[in-house]
């Protein structure tokens, strides 16, 4: 039996990660319970599991002018790998409009509907929240408050919410969201294995701009932070400094911008993420024909302006 049982476990990280189920008191709801308490006896106890070997898969934004079919693509071929369970970077609804945000939500869970055996963990978008009504449909559909953290063997994973923030030059995280991250990194120093992420990358022009006295980045340090992931311009980025990786996400559907061509960084995607001891390593699949060409790289092939060589 596994350290923690599989009720605590879900005590410990809230209701998880599914879409709508059935009533817990039909034939159908006691099924899906017996499955979920399956599933719960499996997933890796709560602590510093270095031995553990697994792999997530990461999505990139789906709206911001959904392209038609990308999300549904990108969404099958992440499945396909059997990851531990899916990583969204926001972005799952169009949204703006809170009289029509809830058929969105249900056309979202529609396309998850075959896929409700692999856990998924949304971030809040700016295009998921934006005013008071929408950010409870999130933590509805979602099934999490709008920032929130888990673990997974070794690993620990710490969402935030910037959702309703600013962009620009000038753009931080809230004295909220960097109280709630220093609380949450502090309770799980023992994880080996950190990732921190959030929809915009409010940090960076900062790091491109080398500013070691970011709060943000003086706090990946603190705590070993060394993976830093966010979405919201569609385009794969990719930076590092003191050791901490700092990942802007290629799209999952949302537009393509700019020149639109793969050597800048605009394409369609899934990653898959390897944690292996007290280390992840990624690999970013391009979607296939006709969405793409199938190609495959790492972090490293790319820099704050697309390809690096």
């Amino acid at each position: 039996m596994p350290e923690k049982s599989w009720l605590k476990r879900i005590q410990a990280a809230g209701t998880r990660d599914f879409p709508r189920w059935p009533g817990v008191g039909s034939p159908a709801g006691l099924a899906v319970c017996v499955i979920l308490a399956a599933g719960f006896l499996a997933w890796p106890a709560h602590s510093s599991q270095t031995g553990v070997t697994f792999h997530f898969e990461l999505l990139g934004d789906r709206t911001g002018e959904a392209q038609p079919h990308v999300f549904e693509e990108a969404l099958k071929e992440a499945a396909a790998t059997q990851p531990a369970f899916i990583l969204t970077v926001g972005d799952s609804i169009q949204g703006g409009n809170d009289s029509s945000a809830e058929a969105e939500w249900q056309q979202f869970e529609a396309l998850l509907a075959p896929y409700r055996k692999t856990p998924l963990f949304l971030t809040p978008g700016n295009h998921d929240v934006w005013s008071e009504a929408s950010a409870r449909l999130f933590a509805r559909h979602a099934h999490h408050p709008l920032h929130y953290s888990f673990d997974y063997g070794q690993a620990h994973f710490a969402i935030l919410d910037n959702s309703r923030a600013s962009d620009g030059a000038d753009a931080t995280l809230s004295p909220e969201e960097i109280a709630f991250l220093e609380k949450d990194l502090a309770a799980h120093a023992s994880q080996p294995v950190k990732f921190v992420v959030s929809h915009r990358p409010q940090w960076l022009v900062p790091i491109v701009f080398g500013n070691r006295q970011l709060p943000f980045h003086r706090l990946m340090l603190k705590y070993g932070v060394k993976y830093v992931i966010a979405g919201h311009i569609h385009q794969m980025l990719h930076m590092e400094m003191d050791g901490v990786a700092y990942l802007d996400m290629a799209s999952a559907g949302g537009h393509l911008r700019d020149t639109k061509t793969y050597e800048r960084g605009w394409f369609f995607a899934h990653t898959t993420v390897t944690v292996e001891g007290s280390r992840a390593s990624f690999v970013i699949h391009e979607l296939g024909p006709p969405l793409g060409q199938s190609r495959v790289t790492r972090p490293e092939d790319w820099s704050t302006a697309g390809l690096a060589h």
